[in-house]
């Protein structure tokens, strides 16, 4: 009896101080105060009045590679990193295989002739993917999650992945078809096979139409498995829930962190981090590696020079005194070991 009711006062004590994320009249909102979003729209006549982005004579010259499907398959690859693109990190830990905020499509966009297109080819494409566990979506924005990505992956031949999802984004998936969903809040926890798998708390926004800004919530995903602790950050602006991820549940092996995306100032910072940002993330984390994601993709996401990003992060590691392999980029369709 005194056993039964322990473990009820643990799992009812865990759920609790799992339940974090905030939520009133207008949505769910981020845990630290900041300034509010700029306009959209002021940003947009900024752009067309300064002709922004502007690319170089000739378009981009952003480095890539085809994956090599058998590379993702081979045993003695494990465990390993390939960077698809954006902020699609597919990683293989202790015999599983994760995909974060996949997007397979030629744009980010709700329209399949307009939007942010695909700058660099993809570098391989569903149906070349190993048998996938375990997808983890970090938010509700058409850069991260794509309609037409998570139903191909759900048909897949091997079986349908699991879908991580935040809280407020299941019914979406099962109008879709796709029962193999689960919801999260900030800090809950699951398990797939050997791997450990959390939610953590970001600083960001949600909205897929008109009339649902911050009804879904939005965030990271911390990985561990093998001996090793990843952190995939999602979409965000600075704050300080990454000390407090660092706090709780680090150090980390590896963190992948957006350094795109991040210009104008004026209108990005509360959403996304900038360089200096992502480098500062990686010191709060208190993570032995970083990569870089969430750059030189799409076109037209934001207005700095799809390669300034690695450029910057070279001098911000010169400047901090950081070693190539503490925070890296790798080319687009790369994979890497881990270990």
């Amino acid at each position: 009896m005194r056993l039964a009711l322990a473990t009820l006062a643990f799992a009812f004590g865990t759920c609790v101080s799992a339940q974090n994320a905030s939520r009133g009249p207008d949505g769910y909102r981020n845990n630290y105060a900041h300034g509010e979003r700029a306009s959209f729209w002021a940003w947009q006549w900024e752009r067309m009045r300064d002709g922004l982005p502007k690319p170089p004579p000739g378009g981009w010259n952003l480095p890539a590679v085809k994956t090599d499907p058998a590379q993702l398959r081979a045993p003695e690859g494990n465990p390993s990193v390939a960077w698809i693109g954006h902020a699609t990190v597919l990683v293989r830990l202790a015999g599983r295989t994760v995909l974060f905020d996949p997007i397979f499509s030629e744009r980010a966009s709700p329209l399949p002739a307009m939007g942010p297109k695909r700058v660099v080819p993809l570098p391989i494409d569903i149906e070349e993917l190993p048998r996938i566990d375990v997808v983890m979506i970090s938010h509700n924005h058409y850069d991260h999650l794509d309609e037409s990505t998570v139903r191909r992956l759900a048909a897949m031949p091997q079986g349908s992945p699991r879908f991580l999802v935040p809280l407020g984004l299941k019914r979406w998936f099962t109008d879709l078809g796709i029962d193999r969903v689960e919801e999260y809040d900030w800090w809950q926890r699951t398990t797939e096979g050997p791997l450990a798998i959390t939610f953590v708390p970001v600083q960001h926004w949600s909205r897929r139409r008109l009339d649902d800004t911050n009804q879904t919530l939005w965030g990271g995903w911390v990985v561990e498995g093998e001996g090793l602790k990843l952190v995939h950050t999602g979409d965000t602006g600075y704050s300080k829930d990454f000390r407090d991820i660092g706090e709780r549940l680090g150090p980390f092996d590896m963190a992948f962190i957006p350094i795109g995306a991040y210009a104008p100032r004026w209108f990005m910072q509360v959403m996304h981090l900038d360089v200096a940002e992502a480098v500062q993330v990686r010191e709060d984390l208190r993570a032995a590696r970083a990569i870089g994601i969430h750059w030189g993709t799409f076109e037209s996401l934001s207005d700095e020079p799809l390669d300034e990003p690695p450029a910057t992060l070279v001098k911000q590691r010169e400047g901090r005194g950081l070693a190539r392999e503490q925070f890296d980029v790798m080319k687009i369709g790369e994979v890497r070991r881990l270990r």
